[in-house]
């Protein structure tokens, strides 16, 4: 699939604070904040989907 220069930004935004939580998460392993960013980065995940999956139904370039 072809994609955009906007698609390809947005996702790297996304796979950058996903991958802040994540580093987060594994610093603190085993305290309540672990917890926290691991619930925030899957939920980032989730957001990130819908977040490309409309941007592609409305970009005539990635569709």
């Amino acid at each position: 699939m072809k994609t955009c220069h906007q698609f390809n930004t947005v996702r790297a935004e996304y796979q950058r604070e996903i991958g802040f939580m994540i580093a987060h998460s594994e610093r603190h392993e085993g305290r309540p904040a672990a917890k926290s960013s691991a619930k925030q980065a899957a939920s980032t995940k989730q957001r990130m989907a819908r977040a490309l999956n409309s941007h592609v139904a409305r970009c005539p370039e990635c569709g």
